[in-house]
């Protein structure tokens, strides 16, 4: 849980500025900003204090405010250089996506780079490609896609993207349900 982040939306709800909520509890604003920003962490009496402060309970904010996440920053993605990737890297664009109906990715392929094959499977894949150009490959059937382009398949057939251009392609792959 983000207990900094949680502090925040709970204490922008209430109108309260961080001077406001430090005068309350009797803490510092810079404590308070470090706290939000995950810097530190308080102790549980002073985050009982904090949270008492905002009006709550701590079964209520370890519940109630424990939301979905939505915005994911450029710390909450994960990058790997994958074995299986020849001559790229990935990037997962939202952490933790095996466990939602989509997987968006961010794929970075280096002249003649390809991904791994991967076997036909239920749900669809959907490409957009942000530089260079890129082949679909379905089966046998080569489908070219460039810059500004995009492609959406229902796999059925063993399929897998190559770069045979000079230059770098990027592409943002999303699949359905995760399968990477």
């Amino acid at each position: 849980m983000d207990i900094g982040g949680t502090l925040r939306r709970l204490r922008l709800s209430r109108n309260l500025t961080q001077e406001d909520l430090a005068d309350r509890c009797e803490l510092s604003k810079g404590f308070i900003s470090q706290v939000e920003n995950n810097l530190t962490s308080p102790s549980i009496a002073t985050l009982t204090d904090l949270i008492e402060c905002l009006g709550t309970t701590l079964r209520q904010f370890f519940s109630e405010y424990d939301q979905e996440k939505i915005v994911f920053k450029r710390q909450d993605m994960f990058e790997k250089e994958d074995p299986d990737l020849l001559r790229g890297n990935i990037v997962w664009l939202v952490p933790n996506a095996q466990k939602n109906r989509l997987e968006p990715m961010l794929v970075t392929l280096g002249p003649g780079g390809r991904t791994a094959e991967f076997p036909a499977h239920e749900g669809e894949e959907f490409g957009y490609v942000l530089s260079g150009r890129i082949v679909l490959m379905n089966g046998q059937h080569p489908h070219p896609v460039t810059r500004g382009e995009s492609f959406c398949l229902k796999p059925s057939a063993p399929h897998h993207i190559l770069n045979p251009g000079k230059r770098e392609a990027r592409f943002l792959w999303v699949s359905t349900p995760p399968s990477f």
